[in-house]
């Protein structure tokens, strides 16, 4: 029975080609795009699954509020852990990470012999790092591999850059940077074979290490300095909700005076580490998260493009069931049973689905790097190796088949016997309204799709054109990330003054559009830290204003020698209830030990500008005064000339002159700025290369529905052919019922485009673009050119044909 089922559906398979072409290639194109959003979604959901004992792994994550402003950070303060070890028995063991980039080393120059380059992601980590987290160990062993001070591991592409195919472990390596310059033994390699963690390190390096790590290890704040990553391990059946239900008390009792003193509430809390990668709420992470609702919408587009591939096969299946009602009818008179024929129509469908796999996973393979390069992945084949893609390709060819294959099961197999022996072919269920409908859901699918490119497109382009209230043109950006450097730069800047084609040359701790690392609360006279604003900062030297093109309302700038002066955003001014226009000579206060409150002068108000990302609005910002080389590792050039090689050139001569030894590596701030937004282009990629597919998918299934109609309807385009007709007329005819169906379709997508697009995306927005009326209009244009182009080729070709080959049986 089921040779002979197989049998029946290739023959049909090879009998219409036009059929099996359109349905196999939507299928396959259908699977491909699904199967790839699904793994790099599974990909995204796997990080840190793979540690050995990650259902007991959380990290302690901060709720902090300072005079009405919440933080939601993934950090926390350092003596907490280990006060949990010590009265929790709960906890059977912690370990605590800091990126080096908070403390302000970003970048470390590593030397071996002869060998010497920068490497950035050095974490400072406890030394039961690694007996939380599961490594595979290349070389050396994760017991005791940060035993002792300046203990290191690496991460097997630094080592293979330090020695080459040598054995690394025993070996001592150089690093220099802001730190100082100190020698590092090696006590391990490792790779990341496993699986991907949320934290990304090139190097571990034992907390014990030098002055900063003793440093980070002997601080005992509870209530500010949140900024290391801490994580516990609990032990076999502890509950962690009943474990977080004893921190407040806990965090009272050991921090309670101290947050009244600065005017805090802080709230601790677990969070599991698989949850941490796909959880975007914190301010403060080691690595990018993957953000929810971009999963989501992932998952959306997978599941939108297997269903309009599925309703191209239902559609067509329908459409075409004359050609089958004969062999329905012959099949029910020897004996076939409705769900005999059933199993049949139903097995075809799942073949179809399993043709289209099979197709899908060479293009797969192929086409894996180009879609690798779309969402910035490295989903490999190695993942095929994994039982649960085998589950995945089997669900898959089963709700495909079941979904595709079902109605028209249904539809056929209800044909009377006698009737379509007879020829009447005519069947109890309307299938041409299901039709319809099929064909009006498929293109609200596509419009939605359409719609969401538009406004996406349309965020992205008003996020490159709004004022951000500083100039981000012109501008070259500098890092030093060593001491040596940083004593250099103030020799570097004065010569840099003489080119002609440089305005300003400025020195800070940071540049805007980077995360901002220094905040704390200020008041003004007659105020206290209860009442105190936390306001963000950035040290700078007197040219920092005018390099970046930022406008002061009020006051002067800096001058040299200007100790102890601040100038402030308009924002933080009325949030200290001080009028912009006279705030000069305003004290800002601060207290954070028993010592006299600390002050700074207030010398200007600069106008509001976005100095971090639109995601967020402009938040208590202030610039503070400091001309120290030990404390600044960025430079700003503002340039005056657009010819940039020559300019590079002047610049790099003078580099090699002042800091032969520190490589030429600059980059523009335009592009650091729209760095801050690679999450969306990657979501605009994405949705744009699938949505292309999708539409592709949806201009086969209606070409073939074209094609059926005008076949169905040749005896009539014939007689309307000889009674006058023009080729214009009846390609109109055959059209206008497809582009009624178009029509209908984006009425429907719309508000659902509008409600989606609005919630899953431009929610993340301090400032959107606002909708407007073109963007869906545009979306229904290019719908309805789509398919009319679409239609049209079939129905000129129908309109075109010699009415004597059509009437010549009349």
């Amino acid at each position: 029975m089921i040779k002979s089922y197989l049998k029946t559906a290739f023959r049909f398979l090879l009998k219409n080609k036009t059929f099996s072409f359109i349905n196999i290639f939507g299928l396959a194109a259908g699977t491909l795009c699904c199967l790839y959003i699904l793994l790099y979604v599974q990909q995204q959901y796997s990080y840190d699954k793979q540690h050995k004992d990650a259902n007991r792994i959380y990290r302690l994550t901060t709720d902090l509020v300072l005079t009405g402003d919440r933080h939601h950070s993934g950090a926390s303060s350092p003596p907490i852990t280990p006060a949990m070890r010590s009265e929790f028995p709960e906890v059977e063991n912690y370990t605590r990470v800091v990126e080096t980039d908070i403390l302000g080393a970003k970048e470390h120059l590593l030397r071996y012999k002869e060998q010497s380059y920068y490497e950035n992601g050095a974490l400072y980590v406890d030394s039961t790092f690694f007996d939380i987290f599961t490594y595979n160990f290349v070389e050396g062993h994760a017991a005791h591999a940060l035993d002792d001070p300046y203990d290191i591991v690496l991460l097997k592409p630094v080592a293979e850059k330090l020695f080459g195919r040598e054995s690394a472990v025993g070996k001592m390596v150089n690093i220099d940077d802001a730190y100082g310059k100190h020698d590092f033994k090696v006590t391990g390699v490792v790779d990341q074979s496993l699986g991907k963690s949320h934290i990304e390190g090139n190097m571990f390096i034992t907390m014990k290490s030098g002055q900063t790590g003793n440093a980070i290890a002997g601080i005992t704040e509870w209530a500010g300095n949140n900024f290391l990553f801490a994580y516990v391990k609990l032990r076999q059946g502890a509950n962690p909700l009943a474990l977080e239900k004893k921190l407040p008390a806990f965090l009272n009792k050991h921090a309670g005076d101290r947050l009244k003193t600065l005017g805090m509430t802080k709230q601790l809390h677990l969070q599991h580490v698989t949850e941490i990668h796909t959880t975007s709420a914190y301010e403060i992470e080691p690595t990018k998260t993957a953000s929810p609702s971009f999963l989501l919408i992932l998952v959306i587009i997978a599941v939108m493009i297997q269903v309009i591939a599925c309703i191209n096969f239902m559609n067509l299946s329908t459409a075409r069931a004359s050609k089958r009602a004969k062999e329905v009818g012959v099949r029910k008179v020897i004996g076939a049973g409705k769900y005999d024929l059933i199993k049949q129509f139903l097995g075809e469908s799942f073949l179809l689905a399993f043709i289209g796999v099979v197709i899908a996973l060479p293009l797969l393979y192929v086409l894996l790097p180009y879609l690798n390069n779309i969402t910035r992945a490295d989903i490999h084949l190695t993942f095929f190796a994994d039982y649960r893609l085998w589950l995945m390709l089997g669900s898959l060819i089963l709700v495909t088949g079941l979904l595709a294959g079902s109605y028209p099961a249904f539809y056929l197999s209800a044909f009377e016997a006698i009737k379509v022996i007879k020829g009447n072919f005519s069947n109890k269920v309307s299938a041409t309204g299901i039709r319809k409908s099929l064909v009006v859901f498929q293109f609200v699918l596509s419009i939605v799709m359409i719609t969401g490119i538009i406004i996406i497109y349309s965020q992205l382009n008003y996020i490159k054109s709004k004022d951000l209230g500083f100039d981000k043109n012109q501008k070259l950006v500098f890092n030093f990330y060593t001491n040596d450097a940083q004593n250099k730069m103030p020799a570097l800047a004065n010569d840099l003054r003489q080119l002609a084609g440089v305005k300003y040359v400025t020195s800070a701790d940071n540049y805007l559009s980077q995360f901002v690392l220094h905040d704390h609360g200020v008041y003004p006279e007659g105020g206290n830290m209860a009442t105190a604003i936390d306001a963000q900062n950035i040290a700078c030297d007197q040219y920092f204003v005018k390099a970046n093109g930022i406008k002061l309302i009020s006051g002067r700038d800096f001058m040299p020698g200007d100790s102890n002066k601040v100038l402030i955003n308009q924002t933080l001014a009325k949030r200290l209830n001080l009028n912009p226009q006279t705030a000069q000579g305003a004290r800002l206060y601060s207290k954070f030990s028993v010592a006299p409150a600390a002050y700074v002068t207030v010398e200007g108000v600069m106008k509001d500008f976005n100095y971090n990302s639109l995601h967020d609005g402009v938040k208590p910002f202030m610039l503070v005064y400091d001309n120290a080389p030990s404390d600044l590792s960025s430079m700003v050039v503002s340039a005056s000339s657009t010819d940039y090689k020559r300019l590079l050139s002047s610049v790099g001569a003078i580099w090699q002159k002042d800091m032969p030894s520190v490589p030429f590596q600059y980059a523009f701030l335009d592009e650091e700025v729209q760095k801050q937004y690679e999450s969306e282009v990657i979501i605009s990629q994405i949705i744009n290369s699938f949505t292309i597919i999708a539409i592709l998918i949806s201009c086969l299934g209606l070409f073939g529905l074209a094609a059926f109609s005008a076949e169905q309807r040749k005896k009539e385009i014939g007689i309307r052919k000889v009674l006058g007709s023009s080729v214009s007329g009846i390609v109109g005819l055959l059209s206008k019922d497809f582009l009624v169906l178009v029509g209908i379709s984006f009425a429907i997508a719309t508000p659902i485009a509008g409600y989606a697009m609005t919630h899953l995306f431009l929610q993340g927005f301090a400032y959107r673009v606002p909708l407007s009326w073109w963007m869906f209009a545009l979306a229904g244009l290019l719908a309805v050119v789509v398919a009319l182009i679409t239609v049209s080729s079939q129905a000129i070709r129908a309109a075109l044909m010699n009415p004597v080959k059509s009437l010549k049986t009349e």
